[in-house]
Parts: C-alpha cells; structure tokens; sequence
C-alpha cells in the first residue's frame, strides 16, 4: 500500500533527523493520509480514496465530483 494522495498526487518526502549533538540521520517525512469514501450523485454510488488532510480541505472546498473532473483531464485513474 503505497503513501501516496490520490488528490493532491503528495509522496513523503526524504529529510534529515538532527540530534542535540547535530548528528544527520536519513528519514521520511509522512503524509497525514486517511481512507475516506465519498459518495457521487450523478453515478449514485460509493468511491474510496486514500486522500491527505489537505486534500479532504480541497474536496470539502470545491466538491469531489468537480474534482474527479479535474482529476481526469490530468488522466489521474480512479478505482
């Protein structure tokens, strides 16, 4: 299961940990990502998407069915 927003098309990004001494470890900065299903109207049917905090902002702001348009003009599939 890969990390990864199917809205905003977020990966985790690489970064460094620094201790108190300023010692550089390698590490992953996360997505906040959740599953969420959202219901369409038009197709009057149910879709899960795995989608970060900023991008349930985004669907919340401009509605998923104008987003999954946006979406398929990028040619961005959804299951």
């Amino acid at each position: 299961m890969s990390k990864f927003c199917e809205i905003t098309c977020r990966k985790p990004i690489m970064g460094n940990k620094i201790s108190h001494a300023n010692n550089k470890i390698k590490r992953k900065f996360y997505l906040n990502l959740s599953k969420k299903r959202f219901f369409l109207t038009k197709k009057n049917k149910w879709i899960t998407l795995k989608v970060s905090s900023a991008g349930i902002k985004i669907i919340n702001k401009i509605g998923i069915e104008k987003i999954l348009f946006l979406c398929q003009k990028k040619k961005l599939e959804f299951k």
